[in-house]
C-alpha cells in the first residue's frame, strides 16, 4: 500500500478506567478498519499512573501505526465535577501524546459522532456499533464498546473533514454518469443520495 495515498486516523474514546482506540485506512474510496482494542486502566490505583499509561500507550500506537490524524471524543457535562476533572486530565495526556509528535488533533462530541456514523445523534451504542460493522466491513465486534466508540471517532473526523468520495463505477473518480465523484460530510448525506446502497 503506497503510503503517499493512504490516510491514517487513530480515533480515542477516552476515560479513566477503559480506554478505546480504533485505527482505521483511508486509501482513495476505500476504508478499512486496521485495530480496535481498550487499554484497561483500573490496574493502577493511582490517578497519575493512569495518566502516565495513556500517555505511553498513544505514542506506542502513534509509533507503531503513524497515523496522520487524531480524533478525539470530547468529554460530554456531567454532575461530577471530579469524574469530569479526571477525564479532561485523560482526554488532555492523550492529546499531549500526538501533539508531541506534530500529530494534528480533533475533537468531536458524543452526539456528533452518532449523528455522523448513524444518522441519529441519540443513537444507541449498538446502532453505533452496528453501523459501523457495516461501513468497514468487520466481523467480529468488540468486546467493549469503548473500542467501537473509537472506530466511530475516527471515521465520524473522516466524514467530517469532507473528503469521503462515494465512487459507483469501476473507473476511478468517477460516478456512473460520468460526472467527478460527489463528497459526503456525513451518513445521512450519503444515505440521501444512495439510498439503495445504504441498504
Amino acid at each position: 500500500m503506497n503510503k503517499s495515498t493512504e490516510r491514517i486516523i487513530l480515533g480515542i474514546d477516552p476515560g479513566t478506567v477503559i480506554m478505546g482506540y480504533g485505527i482505521i485506512s483511508v486509501q482513495g474510496n476505500h476504508l478499512k478498519l486496521i485495530q480496535a482494542d481498550i487499554l484497561q486502566l483500573n490496574k493502577s490505583d493511582h490517578h497519575l499512573d493512569r495518566l502516565k499509561l495513556i500517555f505511553e500507550t498513544v505514542t506506542d500506537l502513534i509509533q507503531q501505526y503513524h497515523p496522520d490524524e487524531l480524533a478525539i471524543e470530547e468529554p460530554f457535562f456531567g454532575k461530577n465535577v471530579q469524574s469530569m476533572l479526571k477525564l479532561g486530565r485523560a482526554q488532555g495526556v492523550a492529546m499531549a501524546a500526538a501533539l508531541n509528535r506534530q500529530i494534528p488533533v480533533f475533537g468531536y462530541s458524543p452526539r456528533l459522532i452518532k449523528q455522523s456514523i448513524t444518522g441519529k445523534g441519540s443513537a444507541s451504542k449498538e446502532q453505533v456499533s452496528a453501523m459501523l460493522q457495516r461501513l468497514l466491513h468487520f466481523k467480529e465486534t468488540p468486546v467493549f464498546h469503548d473500542a467501537t466508540d473509537a472506530v466511530g471517532v475516527a471515521l465520524c473526523h473522516y466524514f467530517q473533514s469532507g473528503q469521503m468520495e462515494v465512487i459507483k463505477s469501476d473507473k476511478p473518480k468517477k460516478s456512473i454518469s460520468g460526472k467527478a465523484a460527489k463528497s459526503y460530510t456525513g451518513w445521512e448525506a450519503f444515505v440521501q443520495d444512495n439510498p439503495k446502497r445504504a441498504k
